[in-house]
């Protein structure tokens, strides 16, 4: 039996400047499910995503999935794109493991935390303050490139890297340090700035975009410190839950944030389109 993908509407050029389309997967020219393939709404041309991928039940576990898998990087290698991603919930075994067997790896993941009531104490010596107009010009233009060499290092063309940086701190930043429903803190330890820490509190929960402890300061339990604070502004402005990403090896903060109680909801998985 022959597994094909055939398309099920025109090429679509998206408002968003992404592409996508959508392919019946048929054997021997019977459909049996779907998949809906794109370019990457953040990472632009050069990244494909595979939006969705469906089988019917009763030709599950033949297959299917995998071979239209594999037919999506054709396709994506036509657009010529350079990589491919799927976004796959934590909790789809099945999804995970068809991928995982077809050479992607998680290249980040999203993790939450319900919160409690009350908002954890500071330790003794530590002290949370605005930043300041001077420290967040410092802190945007650091930051933006060490996002950039993020993407970078886990296979994202150059061009497409800095240009994500560039949208996604003109989009998530509007108002820089006035934008609404962000807050900037610098944290204190006995009185040195030891810290920094971005947490985005609008509906429907809060999310830490940024924490970075000073190199000179780490490893003294800083980190931990700033997530605790982060809980506490999550709690105070009425979330109940606290978001983030953690980029796949980054061993120190998925240690952290285990150690937290936070959980895995969404896993980013990439492979290279040789």
């Amino acid at each position: 039996m022959t597994t094909t993908l055939r398309p099920a509407e025109p090429l679509r050029h998206n408002p968003d400047g992404t592409r996508s389309r959508r392919y019946a997967v048929c054997v021997n020219s019977r459909p049996v499910g779907e998949i809906h393939l794109g370019t990457s709404p953040s990472l632009g041309d050069p990244v494909a995503r595979i939006i969705d991928l469906r089988i019917a039940e009763p030709d599950r576990r033949r297959g299917r999935g995998t071979v239209a898998a594999l037919a999506a990087e054709e396709v994506a290698r036509g657009w010529g794109c350079v990589q491919l991603e799927a976004l796959v919930p934590a909790t789809a075994d099945a999804a995970l493991g068809l991928f995982h067997t077809l050479g992607y790896t998680v290249r980040n993941r999203g993790m939450d935390k319900r919160l409690g009531a009350t908002p954890p104490a500071l330790p003794p010596g530590s002290r949370a303050r605005p930043m300041t107009e001077e420290e967040y010009d410092a802190w945007v233009a650091d930051e933006s490139e060490r996002f950039a060499h993020t993407w970078i290092d886990l296979g994202v063309p150059e061009a497409a890297a800095r240009a994500k940086s560039r949208n996604d701190h003109a989009r998530l930043l509007p108002h820089g340090l006035a934008t609404d429903g962000v807050l900037f803190s610098v944290l204190e330890n006995e009185g040195v700035p030891v810290g920094t820490l971005w947490v985005a509190v609008g509906e429907p929960k809060a999310y830490v975009f940024d924490v970075e402890t000073y190199p000179a300061h780490r490893g003294r339990g800083h980190g931990r410190t700033l997530m605790l604070l982060a809980e506490r502004q999550a709690i105070e402005s009425g979330r109940p839950v606290l978001g983030l990403n953690v980029f796949a090896g980054n061993t120190p903060a998925e240690h952290l944030y285990a150690s937290l109680g936070y959980e895995p909801v969404l896993h980013c998985l990439s492979k290279p389109l040789l």
